[in-house]
């Protein structure tokens, strides 16, 4: 097995563990994380694509690299959101007692 179909098939189970973990789990934060994974999956699956017997295609180097500080910038988005969701909430719930 190559160095490249290890990292393909990596990252497409990385992928599908993220897409399980999405359809199934319902708490904000564990989705969250799985969209996180899924994205993993995505980055490996691109730098294994990147990978070429001269040199690596930098274009794709730097399609990942840009992906990551993308990820993490929905990251914080996402878990604001989600903290102001919750924190909505439990306003509403006190407020109702």
């Amino acid at each position: 097995m190559s160095q490249t179909l290890f990292y393909l098939l990596v990252g497409a189970g990385l992928w599908l563990l993220g897409l399980h973990g999405l359809l199934c789990l319902r708490q904000p934060l564990r989705r969250i994380m799985a969209v996180n994974i899924m994205g993993s999956g995505v980055f490996m699956v691109m730098l294994a694509l990147a990978v070429r017997p001269d040199s690596p295609d930098p274009v794709l180097q730097a399609l990942i690299v840009t992906g990551l500080v993308v990820a993490a910038s929905a990251t914080a988005l996402a878990l604001r959101l989600a903290s102001a969701d919750r924190d909505r909430a439990q306003k509403t719930a006190e407020e109702g007692e």
